[in-house]
C-alpha cells in the first residue's frame, strides 16, 4: 500500500468534492474485502486507518492458548508475548498481517474504492440539486439524443426532453443554455436531473433575476401562464403605491422584459396589473381587448364577458390563444361575447321571462341583471327569495315559481318526445296525500272540493286553495311550495 496515504486522501476529497472520513471508511472497506480473499473467512478480522503513520492497518485477532488447535484463529502464549510481554491464556490478541495482496487482490479493493467514491459522488450531487427544484441551472449542450438534450450543469448532467423544449428552437453542441430544474430524482445509475424550457415558473424565475424589486420583495408575481415559443402572461402585485408593478418589470424602454424575451427566443410577454377584484383582474388579463361588461358565477368560477363586436376578435386571440392565457392565468372560466350576440340572447331571454305572471318589462328586467338566465332557474329559486328580489307578495312568487316549473316540466316533456301538455309526466299525477304538511282530514278537504293529485295543487294558485274550508292564506302558500319541492325532488 502507498505509505502517504493522507496526501492522496487529501487530494481525492478534494477533486471529487467528498468528505475524507467517506473516502477512508472505503479504503477500510476495500482492504477487508481483500483481505477475505487472501486469508478466507477464518478467524475475526478488523481494518482501521492509521492517521499519524498514513496507512491501513489489518488485524487478525487470535485467542491465546496453552496449545494450538486452529492456527487462523489461535496463537501459542509464547508466539503471543513476543507481540505482547503482558499477554495471559485466554486473551485475545490483534496480530497484525500484510496488506500486499497480489494483483488479483489489489485489483479487488481498487474496484471497491472506485465503487464507494463513485456512490459519494452521487450522493453529493443529489443533495447539492434535490433543494434546488424550481431555480434556474445554466450548462452546456453535451450531445443530443432522440430529440432530447443532455446538458453538462457543473458536477452533473441533466436532460431536457423535447417536449420541455420551446418549439421551433435549434441547439447546438457546446452551445450555452438555461432551464428551470422541474425535477430530481434517485436511480440505480445516479441522481437524474429534468429541466424544462416551457414552464411557467421559468418565466417568473427570469423575471426575478431581471427585476431587482422582484427579489427584495417589493413586487410580487402572483401567477403566469404560457404558450411556449408564441405568447405568455404574466400578473404582477405591489403592496407599494409608489411602486409601478408594472413599469418596473417593463424596464427603461422595455429594457428588462426584452432580456426575458430574448432569453424565451421572442415569446411575446404580456404584463398584467394583479387586482383583487376579480373581474377587474379578468379584464386586465384579457387586454389589449376593452370588456363592456362582465357577469359573475362565483360558485362555478365562471365569468360571462361582453365586448364590443369590434373587439371580439382581439379578445379571443389567434385560435383563441388570449382568452385561453386570460383563463390560465386568473383560474376562471370565461366565455366571450360580442355586444350584438349578447343583445340577441338577453331579448330572447327576456320574453321568455314576460312569459309569466307579474312579470313585464321591468320585472324580466331585474330578474335578468340578478343573474337568471333561464326559466327552470326561476323554478328552483325559494319563492321567499323571489319576492324580496323582484318585491312582490309571496302569494306572487309562489305562483310565478309554479308557472316556471310547469313550462320547466312542459319543455323537458316535449324534448322526450311526449304529446300533449305534461307537467311532470307521472310524477304529478301521484295524489295529495304524498306532499308533505297533508294529513287524512286535509287530503279528504282536497279531494271533496276536486284537488285530488298533486298536479292540480300545481295548477291552482293561493287564492283558489285558501277558499276552501279550513285551509287559509298561510296552508294554502305551504301546500303549494310542498308540491314543487315534490316534484323538484323526485326529478333529482
Amino acid at each position: 500500500m502507498p505509505m502517504n496515504l493522507n496526501y492522496i486522501i487529501d487530494q481525492v476529497g478534494k477533486d471529487k468534492g467528498i468528505d475524507r472520513k467517506v473516502i477512508i471508511e472505503a479504503l477500510e472497506q476495500a482492504v477487508l474485502t481483500a483481505s477475505r480473499k487472501k486469508y478466507g473467512h477464518q478467524g475475526e478480522i478488523e481494518v482501521h486507518f492509521n492517521e499519524e503513520a498514513g496507512e491501513v492497518e489489518l488485524f487478525q485477532f487470535k485467542q491465546v492458548m496453552e496449545e494450538v488447535t486452529n492456527p487462523s484463529t489461535e496463537i501459542s502464549l509464547e508466539d503471543a508475548r513476543e507481540l505482547d510481554s503482558e499477554a495471559q491464556i485466554g486473551d485475545s490478541l490483534g496480530v497484525k498481517l500484510n496488506t500486499d495482496f497480489g494483483r488479483i487482490g489489489a485489483q479487488t479493493a481498487k474496484q471497491v474504492i472506485i465503487q464507494k467514491v463513485r456512490d459519494a459522488e452521487r450522493e453529493n450531487v443529489y443533495n447539492e440539486f434535490k433543494d434546488r427544484k424550481g431555480d434556474i441551472a445554466s450548462g452546456t449542450v453535451q450531445r443530443m439524443e432522440k430529440g432530447n438534450l443532455y446538458i453538462n450543469i457543473g458536477r452533473a448532467e441533466a436532460v431536457l426532453f423535447s417536449k420541455e423544449q420551446i418549439p421551433g428552437e435549434v441547439y447546438r453542441q457546446g452551445e450555452r443554455l438555461r432551464a428551470y430544474i422541474l425535477d430530481v430524482q434517485r436511480n440505480s445509475k445516479g441522481p437524474q436531473i429534468f429541466l424544462s424550457r416551457t414552464h411557467p415558473g421559468f418565466l417568473i424565475k427570469l423575471f426575478e433575476m431581471e427585476v431587482p424589486e422582484i427579489a427584495e420583495g417589493v413586487i410580487k408575481i402572483i401567477s403566469a401562464a404560457r404558450e411556449p415559443g408564441e405568447r405568455a402572461k404574466i400578473s404582477v402585485y405591489s403592496s407599494n403605491r409608489d411602486v409601478d408593478p408594472v413599469g418596473a418589470c417593463v424596464g427603461m424602454k422595455g429594457s428588462r422584459v426584452q432580456n426575458v424575451v430574448q432569453e424565451l427566443r421572442g415569446e411575446r410577454i404580456d404584463i398584467i396589473p394583479w387586482s383583487q377584484d376579480q373581474a377587474k383582474y379578468v379584464c386586465n388579463a384579457l387586454a389589449p381587448a376593452k370588456v363592456s361588461r362582465v357577469y359573475i358565477d362565483e360558485e362555478n368560477r365562471y365569468m360571462e364577458v361582453v365586448v364590443a363586436d369590434d373587439q371580439l376578435s382581439l379578445a379571443i386571440g389567434k385560435k383563441g390563444q388570449n382568452v385561453r392565457l386570460a383563463s390560465k392565468l386568473t383560474g376562471w372560466k370565461i366565455d366571450i361575447k360580442s355586444e350584438s350576440k349578447m343583445e340577441k340572447i338577453s331579448s330572447e331571454i327576456l320574453e321568455m321571462f314576460k312569459g309569466l305572471p307579474y312579470i313585464g318589462d321591468v320585472g324580466s328586467r331585474i330578474l335578468y341583471n340578478e343573474g337568471f338566465r333561464a326559466v327552470d332557474e326561476i323554478a328552483e329559486v325559494d319563492p321567499e327569495e323571489l319576492a324580496r328580489v323582484l318585491e312582490i307578495e309571496i302569494e306572487k312568487a309562489i305562483e310565478i315559481c309554479g308557472s316556471a316549473l310547469r313550462m320547466t316540466q312542459k319543455k323537458e316533456g316535449m324534448e322526450v318526445g311526449q304529446e300533449g301538455p305534461p307537467l311532470a309526466g307521472e310524477l304529478t299525477q301521484d295524489p295529495v296525500e304524498q306532499i308533505e304538511g297533508v294529513g287524512e282530514k286535509t287530503a279528504e278537504i282536497l279531494r271533496a272540493n276536486g284537488f285530488k293529485t298533486i298536479e292540480d295543487i300545481l295548477k291552482t294558485d293561493v287564492e283558489g286553495l285558501s277558499g276552501l274550508p279550513g285551509i287559509g292564506t298561510k296552508k294554502a302558500e305551504k301546500l303549494i311550495q310542498s308540491a314543487q319541492r315534490y316534484v323538484q325532488g323526485s326529478k333529482t
